[in-house]
């Protein structure tokens, strides 16, 4: 097995570290902030370094905050071969197999929602197993909120959908900042409710088991892949539980502070191809 040097990156400084990438079999990469570029666009260079993965029996999955139709929809190329964990593992799918679905009740909805609505210059997202639902007409929100959610209804009460749908979670959009202005207003409910800050301005909340880490065990269960044989890259709180399934964990260097904590490794930021760069030494470790 090669053993190769892999250029990693903490606070701009430069360090290296002997790492066997040859063990690796599955590849799993957040989304916004990380294999999308600050445009929300997927790098030619990435679909290039996918075949060669492919060619070299490693397995591709996209995981992320996004509706899993926004998802396919970035990495439509190659959606037939890969894995797919949506709503911060709320649901995880391989084509048309769904290996794992984790409902949030439509009590604890019910009682979470009229502390959300109450929050000053934010806009809640309702995202269902079959679409989202919002209530906003804030024209500037909507045009926002397209990117991450292709389909969706606009209705005038959420209340009125909340007993007709089966929901993955609640998100919600705050234009200044999630963690400052709606995290501290509902941080008390963590004890019924995974709450997750997930971007700048995106709040997640899900079921306790409803995260990122326990879809990709799922995944890792139906390949037989072990926590040895994974890469990850993440860049926020949401990628928190599954960073800590692979061994090959990568921060971003646009992360979080949490989250360069945490990761094992560190590349440069989704900007400057931090997932690609890693990827190519992976392919020639191979």
């Amino acid at each position: 097995m090669k053993e190769i040097l892999l250029k990693t990156y903490y606070n701009s400084t430069s360090i290296y570290s002997t790492m066997n990438l040859s063990k690796v079999k599955l590849v799993v990469s957040d989304m916004d902030g990380t294999l999308l570029n600050s445009k929300g666009e997927v790098s030619t260079l990435f679909f290039d370094l996918f075949k060669q993965l492919k060619e070299k029996n490693i397995t591709f999955c996209a995981a992320s905050g996004r509706q899993y139709n926004s998802i396919v929809s970035k990495l439509d190329a190659i959606k037939n071969d890969i894995y797919v964990i949506a709503e911060n593992g709320g649901i995880a799918k391989k084509n048309d197999d769904l290996l794992v679905i984790n409902l949030l009740s439509a009590e604890k909805i019910k009682k979470i929602l009229p502390i959300l609505n109450s929050i000053e210059n934010s806009h809640v997202v309702l995202c269902g197993k079959n679409g989202a639902f919002i209530d906003s007409k804030d024209e500037d929100f909507i045009d926002l909120f397209q990117e991450y959610y292709t389909k969706y209804q606009i209705v005038d009460d959420l209340y009125s959908v909340i007993d007709k749908e089966d929901f993955l979670k609640v998100a919600i959009y705050h234009f200044t900042s999630s963690e400052q202005y709606v995290y501290p207003l509902i941080k008390d409910f963590d004890e019924d409710l995974l709450i997750k800050i997930s971007g700048k301005n995106w709040l997640d909340i899900s079921d306790k088991k409803s995260n990122k880490g326990n879809a990709l065990r799922k995944v890792q269960q139906i390949l037989n892949i072990t926590k040895e044989e994974t890469m990850v890259f993440g860049d926020y709180h949401n990628d928190i539980e599954m960073l800590r399934e692979a061994d090959f964990s990568f921060s971003m260097k646009n992360a979080h502070k949490d989250i360069t904590k945490i990761a094992n490794y560190a590349t440069e930021s989704n900007d400057n191809y931090g997932v690609e760069k890693v990827l190519t030494q992976l392919i020639e470790a191979k």
